[in-house]
């Protein structure tokens, strides 16, 4: 009930319309394992550097990010499930932080005019295709964070890692720029600098 007055509540997003699409089985069953997959984020390094990397670009986007997710609790826990589903969807969390930026605005219950849910505007249909069918799973952050990494990583697949057709794909407006542009543009904004 609770959340269904806070999805109430929430300001739409206007984001795009990802399509279904006719999946090979092989892509079918790697997207659902992946989706099922419910380890929790756990960041592990392979040295010491890399760690004081991860906590420096946590620290920075952190401090971008206040603005839009004030507790710093869930400002912590949203980017480092956004850092760990990026990387272990191979994407770029800069690139995952401006597709949220330009989906949902960091709005955790966003939905849009066609139905897309949650930070990373996920379409419900992906839930029958790869999931449970459990369509309220999307407004679970991790939950949408992986479902819109792994999405985003087959459409890259698909795409020959072109950025700008995968994410038209992404959208639903795939051969338009304004999308791709706006993420690509977004995904400036949240590349990290490490400290001289």
């Amino acid at each position: 009930m609770a959340l269904a007055a806070g999805v109430a509540c929430a300001p739409h997003a206007y984001a795009g319309n990802q399509k279904e699409e006719a999946l090979a089985d092989a892509v079918r069953v790697a997207l659902s394992n992946a989706i099922r997959d419910a380890r929790p984020p756990r960041p592990s390094f392979a040295n010491e550097r890399d760690r004081l990397r991860y906590e420096g670009w946590l620290a920075q986007m952190s401090e971008r990010l206040k603005r839009k997710l004030p507790d710093q609790q869930t400002r912590t826990e949203f980017l480092a499930t956004a850092w760990y589903e990026s990387h272990r969807a191979g994407l770029d969390p800069a690139m995952v932080l401006g597709l949220i930026q330009v989906e949902s605005a960091y709005r955790k219950y966003a939905v849009s005019m066609v139905g897309a849910r949650g930070y990373m505007q996920v379409m419900p249909f992906w839930t029958n295709i790869v999931g449970d069918r459990n369509r309220s799973a999307l407004f679970n952050m991790q939950a949408n964070l992986r479902y819109g990494c792994s999405i985003l990583r087959m459409y890259l697949d698909m795409e020959g890692g072109n950025y700008f057709l995968a994410l038209g794909r992404y959208n639903g407006s795939r051969g338009k720029p304004e999308y791709p542009n706006a993420v690509l543009s977004a995904w400036n904004n949240w590349k990290y600098s490490p400290p001289l």
